[in-house]
C-alpha cells in the first residue's frame, strides 16, 4: 500500500485525517506526534491499532529521527499538521511556537527534500508534500470581502507570524529545490476531539459544568467556520489531486460572530442536555477582556478548492455544531481524561511572555 506520514497525527485535525484516510483502505498511514498537552492518542480511535497505521512519537524538528523514518518507510507523501496552534498560546509563549511551526517545517522540509532526491524517477514524480497552514496568515477583515489565494500576508499575532513563515518555507523548497510542495489554508475548524482550550470545545465544556462562559470583548469577533471532517477531506483531495506549487484556500462560508457560536452552542446543550435548575444556559455567558491583538473577522473565498479540485463542505455550521455539541455529551470521560495534566480551562494570553 501507498505509505502517507502524517504530522501531528494525534492531534484535532490530524487524527481526523489519519482516521479517514485508514477507513478508505487504499492508504499505510505513519503518524508522527510529539503527544504535547494536545496530542492525544486516543483521537485516532480504531485506527490507531489497524494494520495499515503506525504511530511514531517523535519531533519534527529532530532532524536525525526524521530522516531515518523517511529512510525506512519511504513515503509518497507527507500531509504536514504538526504545529503548536493555539492563538492564546503563542501570545504567553512563542518560542515554542518558533520551535515547531519554523524550525520544525524547515527540518521536515529538508528531510523530505533529501528522501525526494534519494527516490526513482517515477516515485520522486508522484511524491507530493502538503504544507497545511490557517487563515490567519492574513491577517483581520473589514466588514467585507474574503481572503483568496492572492491575499497578501499580513499576520498579527506570533502564532500568525510563525505559520506566515511556514509557508514561506514550503513555497521557496518549490520554487529553489523543486519539492512538490502545496499550501493549504483553511478557516477556523471545529468537532469531535479538539482540545477544550478553543472557543467552542471550551464553551461546551463550561456550561456542561455550570461555569461562566468567557467571551472576548464583545463577542463581535467574526470567524468562517470548518466541520473537522470536511477540511479532513479536502486535504485528500489536494493530497490527491493537487497541484504542486499552488496553494489551496479551504472553508465553508460558515461565518458566525463568536458570541452567537456560544448562543447557538448554548441553546443546543439546553435542547439535548437539559440543566436541573438552569433553563436557558446563555446566562452563564461572560464577556472578559479581548485578547491583544484580535483579528476582527475572517471569511475563506473557497472557489479555487472547488473549481479545480470539485471539493465542497458537507456540514452546514448548524449540522456540524449538533453533531459536535452530541458528541462532547457523550465523551465526557475523553475531556476529563485529556485535562488531567496542566490546563483545567483557565484563561491564558493576556499578553504576559512565559
Amino acid at each position: 500500500m501507498t505509505t502517507i506520514f502524517v504530522t501531528g497525527g494525534a492531534g484535532f485535525i490530524g487524527s481526523a485525517v489519519v482516521r479517514m484516510l485508514v477507513a478508505g483502505s487504499r492508504y499505510r498511514v505513519v503518524s508522527i506526534d510529539k503527544l504535547t498537552y494536545a496530542g492525544n492518542l486516543e483521537s485516532l480511535g480504531a485506527a490507531l491499532d489497524a494494520p495499515q497505521h503506525r504511530f511514531v512519537q517523535a519531533d519534527i524538528a529532530d532532524a536525525q529521527t526524521m530522516r531515518a523514518l523517511f529512510d525506512e518507510e519511504r513515503p509518497a507523501g507527507v500531509i504536514h499538521l504538526a504545529a503548536e496552534s493555539h492563538v492564546d498560546r503563542s501570545i504567553d509563549a512563542p518560542a515554542d511556537f518558533i520551535h515547531t511551526n519554523v524550525v520544525g517545517t524547515f527540518t521536515i522540509l529538508q528531510e523530505g527534500l533529501r528522501h525526494l532526491r534519494r527516490s526513482s524517477p517515477a516515485d520522486a514524480r508522484a511524491f507530493r508534500f502538503v504544507h497545511v497552514s490557517t487563515d490567519e496568515v492574513f491577517g483581520s477583515l473589514g466588514p467585507t470581502g474574503a481572503f483568496s489565494e492572492t491575499t497578501p500576508y499580513a499576520p498579527r499575532s506570533p502564532y500568525a507570524a510563525t505559520k506566515a513563515a511556514a509557508d514561506h518555507l514550503a513555497r521557496a523548497w518549490f520554487h529553489t529545490y523543486g519539492l512538490p510542495t502545496i499550501t493549504t489554508n483553511c478557516s477556523n475548524n471545529y468537532g469531535p476531539f479538539q482540545f477544550p482550550e478553543k472557543l467552542i470545545p471550551l464553551a461546551i465544556q463550561h456550561a456542561l459544568h455550570d461555569r461562566p462562559i468567557p467571551i472576548y470583548g464583545r463577542g463581535e469577533n467574526v470567524r468562517d467556520w470548518l466541520y473537522v471532517d470536511d477540511h479532513a477531506r479536502a486535504l485528500i483531495a489536494v493530497l490527491e489531486r493537487g497541484i504542486p506549487g499552488e496553494s489551496y484556500n479551504i472553508g465553508c462560508r460558515g461565518e458566525r460572530r463568536n458570541v452567537d457560536m456560544v448562543t447557538a452552542i448554548c441553546r443546543l446543550l439546553d435542547e439535548l442536555s437539559p440543566h436541573p435548575t438552569i433553563r436557558d444556559r446563555c446566562s452563564l455567558i461572560t464577556f472578559v477582556d479581548d485578547r491583544p491583538g484580535h483579528d476582527h473577522r475572517y471569511a475563506i473565498d473557497m472557489q479555487k478548492i472547488h473549481n479545480d479540485l470539485g471539493w465542497r463542505a458537507t456540514e452546514s455550521v448548524e449540522s456540524g455544531l449538533r453533531k459536535t455539541v452530541e458528541w462532547y455529551i457523550a465523551n465526557q470521560a475523553w475531556c476529563e481524561r485529556v485535562q488531567a495534566g496542566t490546563y483545567r480551562g483557565e484563561r491564558l494570553g493576556r499578553g504576559t511572555l512565559a
